[in-house]
Formats: C-alpha cells, structure tokens, sequence
C-alpha cells in the first residue's frame, strides 16, 4: 500500500509512491498528457497523466472529471521548480469519487451578491483560501501570545441580560418565561469579573451590533479578543495593545507570507509596523482634521471618514487616547486631572483600514460608576452584579477589545471585511 498523504507535506516523499485525496481544481490536456490541477484543502499539486502509463478506464477518467469533482490519485512525487508549490505527481492510477455537476463558479467575473451567494464554494477558490488560512494564523497566535503572557482564556456568555454598547445596537430574543435576552455586543463586562478573580484574562468569541451600517467596515456578527487585565492602567494596556499588533503582523510576515504574495500584498507596508506606534490625543487629532481643511467638533466622536484621514498621516497604527468622555461608554474611567476626558484608547491601523482596538482604564470606583449608569439611563438592577466587582476588592484595572476581521483585513489588504469572516452576516446578508 503506498503512503496517503497530503499536499502540504509531498516534499517529504520525493522518489516515492504517495495516494491523495482531493478535488479537480483545474485541468488541461496535450494530446496523450493530461494535466491535473488538484487541491486538497492544504494546497494544489499538478498531477500528470500519461496515456501509456495507466490503465485506458483511468485515462478516460480524466475526460469526464469536471471542475470540483472528487477523486483519488496515486503516483510517483517528482520535484519541479516550475510546478505550482515545486512538486508535480508523475499519476499511475486514479478512482473517481464523485463527478461533479457543472460548477456555478467560473473563471469569469462575478459580482459580489453572487459569490455572496455562492459564499459555502467560493470558499474554495485560493484567494479566499489565503485569507482564511492567515485568519486561522491569527487568532492562533495571538491566543498564544496572551497565554505566554500569563493570561488565560476566559469565555464570556453570548446571551445577556443588558446592554454593554449601547441599547440602540442589541439583537434582542426571547428568553424562558418572557424573559428577554441580548446577543452580546462583547465580553468585557465578564472578562472584568475574570480579571478580579484571576489576574489576567482574555475572551474570543462573536459578538453582535445591530448597527445598519451598509459600510466596507462593517459586520453585523464579528469576532473580538479582549484582553482584561487588573492591577493595569491605561498606559499599560497601551503597550500590550502596541506588542501585541506589533507580533502578529510580523508572525503572519514569517509563517504566511504565500499567502500574502496570492493577496498581491503590498509587504512593505507590513514591514513598517514597528515600534513605537504614535501616539496622539483626541484633541492633537482634531488638529490634524482641521489642517486637512475638516471642520469637526470638539465633543464629537470620529466616524469613518476622519479616521482615514488620521491614519494616512502615519506608516503604521496610531494610539489616540483622552477622547471626550461623553463620547465614551458609561464604564470608561474620567482622567483625575481633566474629568471631562475619558482613559481611553482607539487605535487605528494605516491605509484607511480603520480601527483595529477600543480599550480604556475601567471606572473602578463604586460611586462614579453609578453616577454613569444614571447618566448613561441604565438599569441599576441589571448592574447590581458589575457593581459588586467595586464592592469586594476593586482595583485599577484595564482591557481592550481587537477586532479580528478588522485586523485581518488590514494585514491581508482586503477591500470589504465580508472576506475575512467564512460566512459574513451584513444588514441584508443572512444566507447562506
């Protein structure tokens, strides 16, 4: 029996006699030689029939394969710098598995509502391999990132009883005995009970707005990291927030650069996310819109449009901190020297690609933070558990939460973040 392998790992059996399992992604012919092009989920091998060399029910096998269909091939490995990935397999047998109907994704231009559409196939296509492969990458490492630096995982409910954000975003749902229940816009508020329990947690998870937002920018389900740290203040979570961006566009730079060349990323770019990042204020960021000939007002927040602007003035992320308090939300701490300024960071990531981490200090103290939910027309009630984390044992404490579609957009140099998810939900998007 030979060896069943897979593509990833065919430069281990140069010489050798190897069965894949896969799919037709591409194939042509020249007269009695057929060329195979086929993907396994790991990568793409050309596969090399020829006519004398197999049985006459396997050559006309390959007549009838279709883009897609499954099958089996078993041959010798053979190295060849012009083949695709430098290996080529020399075919002695080949078992169809299954012939494919005519596939609705060709070469051909397609708009997006169609490969929208299609998203459950366009899967497959090596672009969007290269994406999802570096989304893997990411959340990978910077899961082990934070457990190097003494976090651990912390996994925060996806129902809730309230609002985190703001009420105007929440997907509401029924819950038992007329109860309601709230998709959560982030773990935060119960990495902050973790983070007075063990020192140091992050969650990972989806998290919901329902924001109508029809924006490049925008997701109605998305993924976040949140890091929640006691004992840190502001300027700590700054520097966290700065190495760990910092390590994972150089991570993806080192283990995934294949898949940056098929994105035809721009990899200087990449190269010059280094540190220090800027750091600027809300107020020096108003500066910068109003030489740009923006009119903004102090008080506002920043949307879209101003954070391109600010973001092109740099080569790589830039901090801004010290927004407007009441700009912010209600568990944002006030700086002791300026309380009408919030603790807070944005960051945003360079090429307009927008804002990649929200953190802030929290309001650790019991009394302000029930002067802000009063302000904020928030439910005590619904509170009395957030509230008791400053009753027992309060202390200065901070996070952030690192958008991970954002974050791979940016380092793949993708247009719409309904690439870097497998199956985007958008205002109008719920299928497939």
């Amino acid at each position: 029996m030979t060896q069943i392998t897979t593509i990833d790992k065919i430069g281990e059996f140069v010489g050798q006699m190897v069965t894949l399992r896969g799919w037709l992604y591409n194939k042509r012919s020249s007269g009695k030689v057929r060329f195979l092009l086929i993907r396994d989920g790991t990568g793409i091998i050309q596969s090399v029939v020829v006519k004398n060399e197999v049985t006459p029910e396997s050559f006309s096998a390959t007549d009838i394969l279709t883009l897609e269909s499954s099958l089996e091939v078993r041959g010798k490995v053979r190295a060849d710098a012009r083949a695709p990935g430098g290996h080529e397999l020399q075919v002695s047998d080949l078992r169809i598995i299954q012939v494919a109907e005519e596939y609705p994704i060709s070469p051909k231009e397609h708009g997006p509502s169609f490969l929208l559409d299609h998203r459950h196939l366009w899967l497959r296509s090596s672009r969007q391999h290269a994406i999802l492969r570096i989304r893997s990458h990411l959340i990978q490492e910077a899961q082990s990132y934070l457990n190097r630096e003494g976090f651990i995982l912390f996994d925060a409910p996806i129902l809730t009883p309230t609002s985190c954000e703001g009420t105007s975003t929440l997907f509401e749902t029924d819950y038992f005995y007329d109860e309601k229940a709230y998709l959560s816009q982030s773990g935060q508020l119960y990495a902050e009970a973790g983070a007075m329990a063990f020192g140091k947690v992050y969650t990972l998870g989806p998290t919901f707005r329902a924001e109508k937002s029809k924006t490049r920018r925008h997701l109605t389900e998305f993924w976040m990291l949140e890091p929640e740290v006691a004992f840190a203040e502001l300027k700590d979570i700054l520097s966290l927030a700065e190495e760990l961006i910092t390590h994972l566009v150089h991570s993806v730079l080192t283990h995934r650069r294949e898949e940056l060349k098929v994105l035809d990323r721009d990899l200087t770019k990449l190269q010059s996310v280094v540190q220090p990042f800027p750091r600027i204020t809300y107020e020096e960021a108003l500066d910068i819109l109003r030489q740009k000939g923006i009119s903004h007002q102090w008080g506002d927040d920043f949307g879209a449009a101003e954070d391109t602007v600010i973001s092109e003035q740099f080569d790589r992320p830039v901090m801004i901190t010290h927004y407007p308090l009441q700009t912010k939300a209600f568990y944002m701490k006030s700086d002791p020297l300026r309380p009408e300024l919030a603790l807070c960071v944005d960051v945003l990531a360079p090429e307009g690609y927008g804002e990649l981490i929200g953190g802030s200090q929290r309001e650790d103290d019991y009394d302000k933070l029930l002067e802000r939910l009063a302000q904020h027309k928030l439910p005590r009630e619904s509170f009395e558990w957030y509230l008791d984390l400053r009753r027992y044992g309060s202390v200065p404490h901070s996070g952030f939460g690192l958008g991970i579609e954002r974050t791979i957009g940016w380092i793949c140099g993708i247009k719409h973040l309904r690439e870097a998810i497998p199956f985007p939900r958008l205002l109008q998007r719920i299928y497939p």
